[in-house]
């Protein structure tokens, strides 16, 4: 049975011995075949993994990365390696996440950001020479902390984000319905549906004020983006042929 989430509030006290093992595995719930992913880090997941829009049931969209086409299967992971350029900020940000403070200021309700981390993680270590340090000996953030606090970040900001990014495609009419189906051999077959995806031919059309207004918003860049990024999907085909391949030889 996997263990509850147990977020508390990172400081360089109470955790000044904690480490944090970085490998990839199966163990650390890496076997995914789907996993969020926000327009921050499009460039760079739009290189490895098709990115496909989810529809969200409290309105809106959410964008996810494809690393596979079964339930729980990543094929771009081999072991504890990660065979992929760029590993989607949810997946590295490994045991921590984004809490908020609250406090009040002339009468005003603030909230700032601030860093958890899951104490019931496998991935966590107290002590030991195992795993990257999170503080440095005298209290300072680890090269590997501030690593961290850059990749929470932009979740932070591309939450934000997403939401006015994919309300403004839709309003233009861009985000359409997208049904991938994929053959890897004569008996096994996938038929992705329930996505959505960049309509090209009339992001091609798209002219004058609203072109401009989108491109000044910085999204215009997003929906090129997460259009290209569909040309992955032949990768991933490629990908599981030769997983199936290995299987059946032994390899």
């Amino acid at each position: 049975m996997k263990e509850l989430s147990d977020p508390v509030l990172l400081d360089n006290v109470t955790h000044k011995n904690l480490r944090v093992i970085t490998r990839s595995g199966k163990a650390f719930g890496d076997s995914v075949n789907l996993v969020p992913v926000f327009p921050p880090e499009f460039g760079d997941v739009q290189r490895e993994y098709p990115i496909l829009l989810r529809k969200e049931k409290e309105g809106g969209y959410q964008a996810l990365a494809l690393l596979g086409f079964d339930a729980g299967e990543n094929l771009f992971l081999e072991g504890d390696r990660w065979q992929a350029s760029y590993i989607p900020g949810v997946i590295a940000r490994g045991p921590f996440m984004i809490g908020f403070q609250q406090w009040e200021r002339d009468g005003e309700l603030l909230r700032e950001p601030v860093i958890h981390v899951d104490m019931n993680s496998p991935r966590i270590r107290d002590g030991g020479e195992e795993g990257e340090p999170v503080f440095l000996p005298y209290g300072g953030n680890s090269p590997y902390l501030e690593r961290i606090a850059a990749i929470l970040r932009a979740i932070h900001q591309g939450v934000t984000v997403s939401k006015t990014m994919y309300a403004a495609l839709e309003s233009l009419g861009l985000i359409e319905p997208v049904n991938i189906q994929i053959e890897i051999h004569r008996d096994q077959h996938y038929d992705l549906q329930g996505y959505f995806t960049i309509a090209d031919e009339k992001l091609a059309e798209l002219r004058g004020d609203a072109l401009e207004e989108l491109n000044r918003a910085g999204f215009l860049e997003g929906a090129f983006l997460l259009r290209a990024s569909l040309n992955n999907v032949k990768k991933l085909i490629e990908m599981k042929r030769r997983k199936i391949i290995g299987r059946t030889s032994g390899g």
